[in-house]
C-alpha cells in the first residue's frame, strides 16, 4: 500500500485558497479513479482505491497545515509504511504557477506543513511540488496563500489537477518521469502539424492560365499593314 497525502486547511473557509491546492489534487485523484467516499480517520479525512493496480490510500489532514505531521504519522504507523511510501502534495512558492515538480526527501524550504511531517516522520517521503507563484514580497506570504486563486488562474489549475489525476497511475508505480510528462502534455498540449503548402500552378496543371504571345518580326508586321 501506498499513502498520498494532499496538504491544505480544513473547512469550507480555506477550500479555494492557493494553500490548499494539495487537497485539490488528491480530491481529484479520487473522484477520477473511483475512489471510495471520503471518511473521517487519522485525525483527518481518508479515501480508499487502487492506482493501476496498486492499493493506495489518501489522507487530508484535519489538523490544519502546521499539524499536518500529527495525521501523516498516524497513518504511517497504523499501516506500518515506510516514509518512501507516503507522496505529498503541497502548494509551492518558488514555482511558477502550474508547474509541477517532484522531490524525494529533502528539506522542507520554510513549508509549515512540510516542517510539520519532517517532525513527525523523518524527510524520507516524497513530494509532488505545485507552483502556485510568490506574491514578490515576503511579508504578503502569508495573505497570499491564504487567498484564494484568482479568477484568472481558472484554466491553468484545472488543467494541472486534470494532469495530476490522469498521471497519479504512473506516481503510484514510482514512474516519476511519466508522472510529469502527462501533466506537461495537459498543461501545453501538442500543436496538429502544419499542411503542406499548395503546389505552385504551372502551364502543365493550370491551362487556364493565358499564355504569353511571342513578339511578332518586321516582315509578320508590314504582311499586317497591308491586309488592313
Amino acid at each position: 500500500m501506498k499513502l498520498f497525502v494532499g496538504l491544505g486547511n480544513p473547512g469550507a473557509k480555506y477550500a479555494a485558497n492557493r494553500h490548499n491546492i494539495g487537497f485539490m489534487a488528491v480530491d481529484r485523484i479520487a473522484a477520477e479513479h473511483g475512489f471510495s467516499p471520503w471518511r473521517a480517520r487519522f485525525q483527518g479525512m481518508v479515501a480508499e482505491g487502487a492506482l493501476g493496480g496498486e492499493k493506495m490510500l489518501l489522507l487530508k489532514p484535519g489538523t490544519f497545515m502546521n499539524l499536518s505531521g500529527q495525521s501523516v504519522g498516524e497513518a504511517m504507523r497504523y499501516l506500518k509504511l515506510a516514509p518512501a511510501d507516503i507522496v505529498v502534495f503541497h502548494d509551492e512558492l518558488d514555482l511558477a504557477p502550474g508547474k509541477c515538480r517532484i522531490k524525494q526527501g529533502g528539506g522542507h524550504a520554510g513549508h509549515n506543513g512540510l516542517r510539520s511531517i519532517h517532525a513527525h516522520i523523518g524527510e524520507g517521503y516524497g513530494r509532488v511540488r505545485l507552483g502556485i507563484g510568490h506574491p514578490g514580497n515576503k511579508d504578503r506570504v502569508a495573505d497570499y496563500v491564504l487567498s484564494d486563486f484568482a479568477k484568472s488562474d481558472a484554466v491553468w489549475r484545472e488543467d494541472l489537477l486534470i494532469g495530476i489525476a490522469d498521471g497519479a497511475p504512473a506516481l503510484a508505480a514510482g514512474d516519476g518521469a511519466g508522472f510529469l510528462n502527462t501533466i506537461a502534455l495537459r498543461m501545453a498540449p501538442a500543436r496538429a502539424p502544419k499542411p503542406p503548402p499548395a503546389p505552385k500552378a504551372t502551364s502543365s496543371t493550370s491551362p487556364e492560365v493565358a499564355r504569353e504571345e511571342p513578339p511578332k518580326g518586321a516582315i509578320e508586321r508590314l504582311i499586317e499593314r497591308f491586309r488592313r
